[in-house]
């Protein structure tokens, strides 16, 4: 995708996650993420969103922490949680093409990353907003959904860091049912013990567990906002249940 259509989408996305939140309240349950209201939800994602700026405004080329959270809540809350996505938006927007920073996935160019890497942090997080707001989550856009299914599974779960492992290789493969004739939209997900997921796109043997159906349903399951009984799943079970248990990031 376009770095221009990432930003468009963190735009929206931004804005469905603020309404949502403040349909709910800032006390709501956030159903998808037990232990958490809406005010932890909002309070989180609005850092986020002031530590990635810093890299896009501040260049900084090593990886620095983020501010503490603010201690607000309601009204206040959201008011701030709006300044700072904005302040986001205008800043990826603003960025230049040779923006240099530090990234933590690979991408064409840390503009690029940071434009992808916020647009899906924040579309997950409005999935929660909705779940507390006691609604199905809104839909997420075909295309949209696709390339965050490859970031999940070929960016975040490539890493060292995933904790996404089986005793014996096991074989979990991906398939969205309604994707554009000639787009991918098929990955094969190699598990191990000893290394972190190897992903490939498309079909690549056997698998042991297939996930199917519509690439924004699987979207939400693959990052645990809804069940994997949504999706059309053939094979073993077991094997979409340790996905749920160990793919939290």
């Amino acid at each position: 995708m376009a770095i221009e259509t990432h930003i468009n989408c963190l735009a929206v996305e931004g804005e469905l996650l603020a309404t949502a939140a403040e349909s709910a309240g800032t006390d709501a349950a956030v159903p998808t993420c037990p232990g958490w209201r809406v005010r932890d939800l909002v309070r989180h994602l609005g850092t986020v969103h002031r530590w990635a700026t810093a890299f896009v405004t501040e260049e900084h080329r090593e990886r620095r922490p983020g501010d503490a959270e603010p201690d607000l809540d309601g009204a206040p809350l959201l008011d701030w949680y709006r300044e700072g996505h904005a302040a986001l938006v205008a800043a990826l927007r603003a960025a230049p093409d040779d923006l240099a920073c530090w990234t933590f996935l690979p991408a064409p160019s840390p503009r690029a990353f940071w434009a992808r890497r916020q647009a899906h942090e924040t579309a997950v997080h409005r999935l929660d907003a909705e779940s507390a707001a006691g609604r199905q989550p809104g839909p997420v856009e075909c295309a949209f959904a696709l390339d965050g299914i490859d970031e999940l599974l070929a960016g975040c779960h490539a890493r060292d860091t995933s904790r996404v492992r089986t005793d014996s290789p096991r074989t979990l493969r991906i398939r969205a049912s309604d994707a554009p004739a000639g787009t991918d939209a098929v990955w094969t997900v190699h598990l191990t013990k000893d290394a972190p997921p190897r992903t490939v796109r498309g079909d690549d043997g056997p698998a042991d567990t297939e996930l199917s159906g519509p690439a924004g349903l699987l979207y939400a399951v693959l990052w645990n906002r809804l069940p994997a009984e949504s999706a059309e799943l053939s094979g073993d079970p077991r094997l979409a249940a340790v996905w749920r248990k160990l793919s939290g990031i």
